[in-house]
């Protein structure tokens, strides 16, 4: 005579998302497509010590709002993150193509602080964040896409930015198109 406990519970059933699509039920998808070229990394250089290669090196060679840049220093520069984590996520490069913080010589340290503390005040005034997450991710290990060039992200936040779609669906919901946003960062900057 079998138990309760003798019984095997079902394996969980597993469904390919491929046939998926397009079928009704109760899960809302907001596809992302462009994405894709982020994850396979169709704008990474194949040799990431080649500054000709390098996006942060080849940005400033093209017109600001064909490169999303902001604002242009002596030593490093302002673009807004191609791949933003929100609306309005900055970078701040130094021109020379440099991986390490330790690298940086004194007038790009300064300059990148500079530039950071001046993205704040203008994100501040156009966008209104609630804060900001600030950070240099050092080598692939750490999470940087181009580690080859030191790049410090200035990242606006807003309470309840973080819904469930980053969390659940792994896709973030950008409200405001890069080229409006260079625009009203440029016109604001100082």
């Amino acid at each position: 005579m079998s138990t309760q406990h003798d019984q095997q519970p079902e394996p969980p059933r597993l469904e390919d998302a491929r046939d998926l699509a397009g079928v009704a039920d109760d899960t809302e998808r907001l596809w992302t497509p462009h994405r894709m070229a982020y994850v396979g990394g169709e704008n990474k250089p194949a040799d990431p010590d080649d500054d000709q290669q390098c996006p942060f090196c080849t940005a400033p060679q093209r017109d600001d709002e064909d490169a999303l840049i902001v604002h242009r220093g002596e030593v490093a520069y302002v673009i807004l993150n191609l791949y933003p984590y929100n609306a309005g996520h900055l970078l701040v490069c130094p021109y020379r193509h440099v991986a390490d913080y330790t690298d940086l010589e004194r007038d790009e340290l300064l300059e990148v602080a500079e530039l950071t503390r001046t993205a704040m005040r203008v994100i501040r005034e156009v966008s209104q964040p609630a804060g900001f997450n600030l950070g240099m991710n050092q080598g692939p290990v750490a999470g940087a896409g181009i580690a080859a060039h030191l790049h410090q992200h200035v990242v606006p936040r807003w309470m309840g930015d973080a819904n469930f779609l980053p969390i659940i669906g792994r896709t973030k919901a950008v409200p405001i198109l890069l080229a409006d946003t260079r625009r009203l960062y440029a016109e604001a900057w100082r």
